[in-house]
Parts: C-alpha cells; structure tokens; sequence
C-alpha cells in the first residue's frame, strides 16, 4: 500500500498517481468520485463527508486486503472528509500494475471495497433545504 488517508483538505491526484508510480508497472489506473448535483433525482447543493475514528485504519486493511489478491499491484486512496461542494472531488484511488488489466481490476476492486467497507458516511444538503444522510448503516 503506497497511501491510504482520510483528509479534510483538497485532495492531489499528482500525489496519487505518483504514489503508486514504479518502474516496473507499466499501467496505471485512476479513479476519481466527484461531487455531483443530483442524487436519487433530487438536487444536491453540497455535502459533508463524516468518518468514523477508525476508518483510516479500516482503509488500510482494505487496500491491503485488495493488493493480496490482485497480484503484483501498488494502490493508493485517499477520501476527503468535511464540506464539499459540487464539482469538488471526495475520493481518488489509483492502483499500479505492470499491466493494464491488472491495474485496471484492482483499481475497481478498492474502490468498491471502500465504498461498502469504510465507515465514511455522507449529510447531503439538498436543493430544497432538506438534508439526507446516506451511507448510515
């Protein structure tokens, strides 16, 4: 695991991608979750991203677990945390691999096993001055 964090700043794909950068991968895959202004076809105005105390950890475990079963990988996340706005990015995760169609699956791979495993939640204001939490479990 090259990086694994949960920050309440903007997040770099530079740093991501050069994370994961090696000589001997020649394929490297990105992932970036933006901000969009609609979910569930309800308007979205901004949100805030919550993480529980041990979800960097969670992260961790994750991304390791990924990289055990994707052969010779190197990976890479990191989520934002606090206010966002739309168009702003939350999550980048990238993943190396001395080919594509390894990096590629083990790129998709954390992604959706961040998604379902790491206690992140998100308090989506919405267009109509509702709010909605999604993510609770």
């Amino acid at each position: 695991m090259a990086l694994a964090q949960i920050r309440d700043e903007p997040l770099s794909v530079d740093e991501v991608i050069s994370a994961v950068r090696d000589p001997a991968c020649g394929g490297i895959t990105v992932f970036l979750g933006v901000v969009r202004d609609h979910d569930r076809g309800q308007e979205v105005a901004s949100l805030d991203y919550s993480a529980h105390p041990t979800a960097e950890a969670r992260l961790i475990e994750i991304a390791e677990l990924v990289a055990g079963r994707s052969g010779p990988v190197r990976l890479a996340a990191v989520h934002r945390s606090g206010h966002l706005a739309i168009g702003d990015v939350a999550v980048v995760v990238a993943a190396a691999a001395p080919h594509r169609d390894g990096a590629f699956a083990a790129c998709r791979d954390l992604i959706d096993t961040l998604k379902s495993e790491v206690p992140i939640w998100k308090h989506q204001h919405l267009g109509h001055g509702d709010t909605e939490w999604v993510g609770m479990p």
